[in-house]
C-alpha cells in the first residue's frame, strides 16, 4: 500500500479539558470503503471533520495525508481532491435542484457551459431529471440525500467523506444509497463512511476501525471483527434419533436440543476449526442431516468493544 488515500498517525483532538481523538491511526487505501463505526460522542464526525480541513487537529497531533498531501502544510491541495456529504443536507430548499448543482458548479469555477453539462449529467445518474426544476424542500428524504451527493460530485473529487449518509432514511432509500456508493468505488473512488447502522458496515466496508473513547478498539474486515467476540458455533441437525443420541454421547462440549435434535458446539468458524470438526465427527462415525456454522455479527462486536469494561483481549493488532 505505497499510496494511500487517507494515511493519518497520533490524530489528536481536544476541547479544553475533554479528549475527543486519543491519537488514533488510520490508513485508508485507494479505491475502498472505509468505515469509523461507533456511538455518539465516539469522535466520527470529529475524525471526519480534521480529515477534510473543515478543522485543525492539536499541535501535537502526528502527521495526516488525504490525496498525498500533507494537511498541515497543502490543506488546499487536499481540498481540490476531495468531497465532503456532512450529517445535515447541505441542501438549499429555497431553490431547484438544478440550480443547487450549478451553484456547486460555481463554485468549483467551472465555465457555464461545463457546470451545466456536469449538473445534467450528475441530476441522470441519481434519477432527479424529472424533479429537477421542483424546489428542493419538495424533495423526499431520500431524494434530497441523493441530491447532496450529486453536489458533492460537481468537483469530481477522488476521496469522499460519508458523514452519517443514511441517517433517517427509510430501508428503500438507505439500499439505494448503497448502491450509488458501490457505483461510486466502482470508478475509482475512495469512500470514508462514518455510521452507527451496523448492517450498512457490514454491506459496504472492505475496513472497519470501530472509535470508541476517542480511540479505535479494533480494526479490520467485518468478518475478521467478528471472531474477536465469543459466541461463535457449529450447529449439527439430524432428523434420526439414534444417530442424533449417538452424536450427543461422542462429542464433549456440546449444548444438547432433544426437540429439535440439534447439537451446538463452540466454534469461531474458521477453517483449520471446521477441519478439525469435520475429521471428528468422521472418526467417531457421524454424520449429520445438516451442518450450519454460526459466527457473531457485528452487533455482538459492537456491543462487546462499546461497553465499559467489555472490550475483548484479542487487540486490533490481532485482525490487521
Amino acid at each position: 500500500m505505497t499510496n494511500p488515500a487517507i494515511a493519518a498517525h497520533g490524530l489528536r483532538k481536544s476541547y479544553g479539558d475533554r479528549t475527543v481523538l486519543d491519537g488514533i491511526d488510520l490508513t485508508v487505501p485507494e479505491g475502498t470503503v472505509f468505515s469509523l463505526l461507533g456511538p455518539n460522542g465516539a469522535g466520527k464526525t470529529t475524525a471526519v471533520k480534521i480529515l477534510s480541513t473543515l478543522i485543525a487537529p492539536d499541535a501535537d497531533s502526528g502527521q495526516v495525508r488525504v490525496g498525498g498531501h500533507d494537511l498541515a502544510t497543502d490543506a488546499q491541495a487536499a481540498r481540490a481532491v476531495i468531497g465532503v456529504t456532512g450529517q445535515f443536507s447541505a441542501v438549499d430548499g429555497l431553490i431547484t435542484g438544478e440550480e443547487n448543482m450549478l451553484l456547486m458548479a460555481d463554485l468549483h469555477h467551472l465555465s457555464r457551459s461545463e457546470g451545466r453539462k456536469a449538473a445534467a449529467g450528475l441530476l441522470e445518474r441519481f434519477d432527479l431529471t424529472e424533479a429537477a426544476k421542483k424546489p428542493a424542500s419538495t424533495y423526499s428524504g431520500g431524494m434530497k440525500r441523493r441530491l447532496d451527493i450529486a453536489m458533492t460530485l460537481v468537483g469530481d473529487p477522488r476521496i469522499i467523506f460519508l458523514d452519517e449518509p443514511t441517517t433517517g432514511l427509510d430501508p428503500r432509500s438507505r439500499h439505494n444509497m448503497w448502491q450509488i456508493i458501490r457505483e461510486l468505488v466502482s470508478d475509482g473512488v475512495t469512500v470514508l463512511l462514518t455510521t452507527q447502522y451496523l448492517e450498512e458496515a457490514d454491506e459496504l466496508a472492505d475496513r472497519i476501525a470501530v472509535l470508541h473513547g476517542g480511540k479505535i478498539v479494533a480494526e479490520g474486515t467485518a468478518e475478521e471483527l467478528k471472531q474477536l467476540v465469543p459466541g461463535g458455533h457449529v450447529r449439527l441437525r439430524f432428523t434420526d434419533p439414534a444417530a442424533y443420541q449417538h452424536a450427543a454421547g461422542a462429542l464433549d462440549e456440546t449444548t444438547r436440543d432433544d426437540e429439535a435434535l440439534t447439537l451446538q458446539l463452540p466454534s469461531d468458524g474458521s477453517q483449520r476449526a471446521l477441519r478439525s470438526l469435520l475429521d471428528r465427527l468422521d472418526t467417531a462415525g457421524i454424520e449429520a442431516d445438516e451442518l450450519t456454522v454460526h459466527t457473531p455479527d457485528l452487533d455482538d462486536v459492537f456491543f462487546a468493544l462499546t461497553s465499559t469494561g467489555s472490550v475483548p483481549a484479542q487487540s486490533k493488532e490481532t485482525v490487521r
